[in-house]
C-alpha cells in the first residue's frame, strides 16, 4: 500500500470509527494521530501506543433522534466536485468544512437549528434557493453559494471567511478577526486541519 493509499485507508477507518461512536448522542471521543518513520499519518479514537498523541476532541452536531448510521466520507465527491468548480472553491475545503459541520450526515440538525450537510440556517434556505435543506445537492450549493460570498466580502481571507461562516459576518466585524468564542476558534482549526488531511490524501 502507497503512502497517500495507507492516508487515505487510515482516514476512512477514522470516519468509521469515529461515527460508530459518535452519531445519534452527544458523546465526546478524542482523536489519535501517530506519523511513523515513512511520515504516513495513522488516525484512531482507540490509541494502542503512547506514540499516538491527541490531534483533537470531536463533539458532533447531531440532532439526538437521528439514527446510529455509518456516513461515507466520499458519498458526495461528485456534488461538492461541482459546487467546487461552480464556485471557484477547493474541493478539499468543502469537503472539510461537510466534515466539520455534520459529519457526512446529510440529516444533521444542530441545536440552534442549522440544518443539513453544510449546517444552513433556516433564515437562509430563501436567499439561497433551498426548497429542501436535506437534499444533499441543495444543501452543498446552497453552502458553497453562501461561503463563496464570505470570502468575497473578507477579501479571500480564509480563517475569516470560515469564522463568517459559522458565527456571522458581523461577529467578524465587529473584531475585525476571529470572534473569541470557543466554538468558532474550534472550528476554524478544525477545517484547516482537515483541509490539509484531505488535500494530501
Amino acid at each position: 500500500m502507497t503512502p497517500k493509499r495507507q492516508v487515505k485507508h487510515w482516514l476512512g477507518i477514522l470516519i468509521v470509527l469515529g461515527l460508530t461512536v459518535l452519531v445519534g448522542r452527544q458523546a465526546r471521543a478524542d482523536i489519535y494521530v501517530y506519523v511513523d518513520h515513512q511520515g504516513v499519518m495513522h488516525f484512531t479514537n482507540t490509541p494502542t501506543s503512547s506514540n499516538y498523541k491527541v490531534y483533537m476532541k470531536e463533539t458532533p452536531r447531531v440532532a439526538p433522534e437521528a439514527p446510529r448510521t455509518w456516513y461515507s466520507i466520499e458519498s458526495y465527491d461528485d456534488v461538492i466536485g461541482e459546487a467546487a468548480r461552480l464556485h471557484g472553491i477547493s474541493p478539499f475545503l468543502l469537503k472539510a468544512m461537510i466534515h466539520v459541520e455534520s459529519y457526512f450526515n446529510p440529516r444533521a440538525v444542530s441545536k440552534k437549528g442549522a440544518v443539513g450537510l453544510m449546517q444552513i440556517m433556516p433564515d437562509n434556505f430563501g436567499p439561497l434557493n433551498i426548497n429542501d435543506p436535506f437534499d444533499p445537492w441543495e444543501n452543498i450549493m446552497g453552502g458553497t453559494r453562501y461561503f463563496r460570498s464570505m470570502l468575497e466580502r473578507f477579501n479571500y481571507q480564509l480563517p475569516l471567511a470560515l469564522a463568517a461562516y459559522n458565527a456571522g459576518p458581523g461577529a467578524v466585524e465587529r473584531y475585525n478577526d476571529i470572534p473569541p468564542y470557543k466554538e468558532t476558534e474550534d472550528y476554524v482549526k478544525k477545517v484547516m486541519r482537515f483541509f490539509q488531511i484531505y488535500k494530501n490524501s
